[in-house]
Formats: structure tokens, sequence, C-alpha cells
């Protein structure tokens, strides 16, 4: 049957009657399919408009995957015990004949296709099915991308809603526009609402069609087609295009007289990336995602969302003031996989006391509860979140997050947990430079939070390595060519808040890193001078201490600055070693890329003939 004429035997009248109005073949056609195919017993569209929004809102609660909490306007979601991250082992890029690529969980194209149709078919069955539209990035700008979630979950509908623009007016107003497509089912639900066949769990990028399945999980990591999975996605379509889809919050830097510049910055998971971007008194764009593209010869830069799905665990009044503030106001906000006690939600490391029992990810709890294997259950899980609007921060640039041209960027930042190699803070050379030596070169030691061994190092891309879906060396080479096409790239900076002494103490405390944000903000601008060293330019002692008074209103000494900035060679070389390593078992990897590697270790092993192992940053003065 034709698509159209299906709809509308599916549909009552108001639905099919918000179809009709969007003169879209091709969207037609996927609706038709996954309705049939899906067999939900009833559809809704949602609009623009509040109403429809509220609607979603409101099932949510009824269906029973979020329940109200005491503050007006907060609700709490669990996901199965089973279902609390990205499912990696079960995420494939399809590929057309399987392909094996570095880092990346491939299946051949048609086998993937086949497994996760016979996982689709009637399992919308007694369900609702929710068509939502909306956009990634500023709506009717160079950076948007349409896009349409099909999900059988209020509980995801309701998140998209806080973190996207929505969209159904460009659908409505553009004939054919082009979409990327989201399905996802939460599969069979148990008695507590939460997915029940985790053993079913499917996440298939296909980047052919650019569609995305879901199937058997609730975790909005695998879910809100939007978010990681839209990122997969993006990131191929980037490499296609020549521009860069990152993994990168987006901030303002507020210089001197009223000065403001834009840096985006990729760190891996409990690195610093919130707490940079989130810092008191600089401006909030974004989180967690950015498009750049070229526009008149610049680099320019948006958020791609519109909503935070933040990691809960350890935000606290004394060093989350801004994300504080919004948990404790009657905002619409969606807590995950935290602790309930009477109404009020609890989390690991937010400074207060925590009550011994109540509601989390496991069911009723107390404190000493173990699960089948036998570990003790926190209060909350680690990877508990809250989903919000980022219009509810107080600190949040709203003409930079709205901007249709995006924001000029000034300065683009990479750091990762190091205990004993990169400085607090360097700026590279020159672009080629940055992209190899300081973002394809990231690596983050592991932390006994997470792992349960500390201090291994695992290399991380850009910190975009999870949402791979290209070949390494083709992500790589767009990045180059990138910057090429730029007539002043922005200056690349890597930082590391983590460094430590011999004693394994903390050589920088926490607000350090906002010293070393004004400096790449006076550097960008060249309003200070630099030390040439062999793996890039270091701020000078001088500067420093003026900007530790002013910001931090600190004494910053001389031997603080020696030891912070001195240039570990023996541990540098090894890391240039492991680095090379890694991409030589690659093929097709840039030239420039190992040209570079080499060219650092030629000036590290000429500075130490000339100078030792531990060199002062005075002595290249």
């Amino acid at each position: 049957m034709e698509p159209l004429k299906y709809l509308k035997s599916v549909l009552d009248e108001e639905q099919y009657e918000k179809i009709e109005r969007i003169k879209n073949t091709k969207l037609h056609e996927f609706l038709a399919k996954y309705i049939e195919l899906c067999e939900p017993i009833k559809v809704f569209v949602a609009t623009n408009s509040e109403d429809d929004e509220l609607y979603i809102r409101n099932r949510a609660v009824v269906y029973g995957e979020e329940r109200l909490l005491k503050m007006p306007g907060h609700t709490v979601h669990f996901d199965n015990y089973y279902d609390q991250a990205r499912d990696k082992e079960h995420t494939y890029i399809l590929t057309p004949h399987g392909e094996k690529l570095p880092y990346l969980n491939t299946k051949k194209r048609d086998e993937g296709l086949k497994e996760i149709h016979e996982l689709l078919k009637g399992i919308m069955k007694g369900k609702e099915l929710f068509v939502l539209f909306f956009s990634l990035g500023p709506k009717n700008s160079p950076f948007m991308i349409p896009a349409v979630q099909l999900t059988d979950s209020a509980y995801v509908a309701h998140s998209e809603f806080l973190l996207y623009r929505k969209a159904y007016d460009v659908f409505a107003n553009t004939p054919n526009i082009d979409f990327l497509k989201f399905v996802h089912s939460a599969g069979e639900l148990d008695e507590r609402k939460t997915s029940k066949n985790i053993d079913k769990r499917r996440v298939m990028i296909d980047l052919e069609d650019e569609i995305t399945y879901a199937v058997n999980t609730q975790y909005a990591g695998n879910t809100i087609g939007l978010k990681k999975p839209a990122f997969r996605l993006t990131i191929n379509r980037a490499t296609k295009e020549g521009w860069l889809s990152e993994h990168m919050f987006l901030m303002g830097v507020n210089g001197p007289n009223g000065r403001v510049s834009y840096f985006t910055g990729a760190f891996p998971s409990m690195c610093g990336k919130t707490s940079t971007c989130m810092l008191v008194g600089e401006r909030l764009v974004g989180d967690d995602l950015s498009f750049i593209k070229i526009i008149d010869g610049e680099a320019r830069a948006v958020n791609v969302e519109y909503g935070v799905f933040g990691i809960i665990q350890g935000v606290n009044k004394e060093d989350d003031p801004y994300i504080w503030e919004v948990l404790h106001k009657p905002y619409e906000i969606i807590f995950s996989n935290v602790l309930i006690h009477e109404g009020k939600p609890y989390w690991n490391g937010m400074g207060e006391e925590i009550p011994d029992s109540g509601e989390n990810h496991s069911g009723k709890w107390w404190r000493g509860k173990k699960d089948a294997e036998g570990n003790e259950i926190p209060p909350s899980h680690k990877n508990a979140r809250f989903t919000v609007r980022l219009s509810y921060f107080s600190n949040l640039d709203r003409d930079a997050l709205d901007a249709p041209k995006g924001v000029k960027l000034s300065g683009m930042i990479f750091g990762g947990r190091d205990s004993d190699t990169w400085p607090p803070v360097c700026e590279s050379f020159n672009w080629q430079h940055g992209v190899i030596m300081k973002g394809a070169s990231i690596e983050s030691e592991t932390t006994a939070a997470t792992l349960g061994k500390e201090g291994i190092r695992k290399f991380n891309i850009m910190s975009i390595l999870d949402f791979m879906s290209v070949h390494l060396a083709v992500y790589i080479k767009n990045y180059l060519e990138f910057g090429k096409k730029l007539r002043n790239p922005p200056k690349i900076f890597a930082v590391n808040y983590f460094l430590k002494d011999e004693k394994g103490e903390y050589l920088n405390s926490k607000l350090d890193k906002k010293v070393w944000l004004k400096w790449m903000e006076l550097r960008v601008h060249g309003d200070v001078e630099a030390i040439e060293t062999p793996i890039g330019y270091l701020p000078k002692y001088p500067d420093l201490k003026r900007l530790f008074k002013e910001v931090l209103n600190k004494d910053y000494t001389k031997e603080d600055y020696e030891k912070q900035f001195m240039i570990r060679v023996p541990e540098l070389l090894a890391k240039i070693e492991r680095i090379r390593k890694i991409y030589s078992a690659m093929d097709n990897i840039p030239d420039e890329l190992f040209q570079e590697l080499d060219a650092e270790e030629k000036r590290l092993q000429e500075a130490r003939e000339k100078y030792g192992d531990y060199i002062s940053p005075f002595l290249f003065e």
C-alpha cells in the first residue's frame, strides 16, 4: 500500500493530519515501514506545541517510566539494574562486508539489519509509539541537521524534549528535507517498568541509510537517538563533507575589557570536562557535543544540543554551584538511577548526609545491600544522571547558544588524566602539531573508582574513541585538511589537571584550571608571550604569578611553577613511543602524524643532551 494511505489507515485523524502536513516522501516511507514492523497499539505525533510536550511528559508518569518527586517539576526514572551504561559490546557499526576497523565493533550490514528487524517485529504490541521531530544544532542555520525519533518510551521522548530543539516546523515548511532517523524500543518491561530482555539488547548504527536502532534497553546513552547514536552518524557525515563533529564542550572565557573568547574542549570521562565549562564567572554554551564548520574562512562552533544529560555523582554545592542551584529549584528535571528517600533525590558525593534506606536502581535499598554477584550496592549508580534544559543555568551564554552562524572559535583544549607527563597547560606550535601531539595523543589514566586498577593509561584520540564510526586515518586526515582551509586556525592547547609529585600529591588545586583558562584566553590574542620548549609554548612565570593573584588571590611561587612546568623528558619520550606503536598498527595513517612524532622526539633528545632528563622551564627562556 502507498505509505500515506497506509498511515491514514492506522493513525487516528488528528495524528494523521500532523503527518499529512509534512510533504516528505522519505518520512512517510520511514514511518509506514516501522509502524507496520513494530505494531504499536497507537501512535502519537509530536509537533512543537506545549500541549504535545505536556502529553508526553504525563505519559511518562502514567506508564510508570517516571515518578513524581516532592519538588514540583522533578521526576525520577530507573533503568534495569544491568542496563546502566552504553552497551559497547552489543553496539555495532554496520559496514558493507563487516570490515574490521581499529577500535570499532563492526558487523556486516545485511546481517545486522536482519537481526535488528527480527527483534523489532511486533515489539511494540500493546504500547504507544511516539514520533518526534528535532534539530541537531540551531534551526535554519548552516549547522542544522534535522532528525526524526521513533520510540515507545515516554521517558526517552521526554528526555529529548529537554535536550534538543523542537523542529516539527522545519519539516512542515521544507518539502522533502533530508533527515537522520532513529528507531528505539524499550522492549518488554518488568514490574518496575524497566527493560526486561537485556540479553537481547542491541544498538546498530547504519551509516549508509543514516539510521540507528536501539532495542531492549532504556539507558539514555543507548536510546536517545540524537545523543551518542547520532554522534556516530554525524562523525561519518563530517569526514565526508569536511567539517568537524566533536565530543567537546563549548564555552566563552571572559577576557580584559569585556572581551569574550570561545573555546571547545575534549576530555575523557572524569578528567575535568564539566568542571571546566561550568567554571564560575565564565560563559556556558554546551557541555558535551559541538559542530565546527568553516564560515567566511573562520572556524565557527555551535552546541549540538539544547540541554544537559549530566553525570550527577560528585556534584556538590562547593565545586558545582551552577549545577547545584539548578538541581534544587522547581525546574523540569529527570533524575535517573539516584536514591530516592521520602520523595527527595540523593547521590554519591553530594556533600550531604545520605539516608540509610530508600529506593534506587536495585529496587528497595538499604545500606549494605548486595547484588546477585555479591557486590555492595551504593546509594546511587556511579553513572546516575540528571536531564535538564540549558536555559535554567544562570551562567548560560544565551546569544551564543542560538547564534545561527555559531561563535568564532579562538581555541581548542585537549585534556586527560596524567600523573607524570604533560604540564598543566601547553600551547601547540601550530594546527598540525596540536592535532597530532595534543588531540590525537590523548591518554587518560584509569582511577580506582572506575576500574579497580589505578594508573592504567587508555588511549583516547580527541576523547572520541568510544563513538568513532570511521577509520582513524580518515578522521585524522579530515582534521588536518580542515585546518589548512582556515585563514587563522584556532590555537590548540593541552591541559592536565592531575600532575603529581614524587610523593603522589597533586601539584595543582581544583581551581587552578581557572588560571590556565585565563592564560589561554590571553594567548589567543597575543596579549602575553610564551616560552618555546620541545613540546610547545609554555606560560612565563611572571604572567602566571599575576594571574594567580588576580584570579584566585593566591601567591604563586617560582618553586611551584618549576615543578609544574618541568619538561619530563623520559616520560614524554615514553609517551611518544606508545603513541607511535598504536598508530603503526593501523593502515593509511597520514605521514604527517609520524613526522610530528619524530620531530618532537628529536627536539626532546636534543634538549636532554643539553640539559638532562628533567628540565626547568627557566632554561628555555
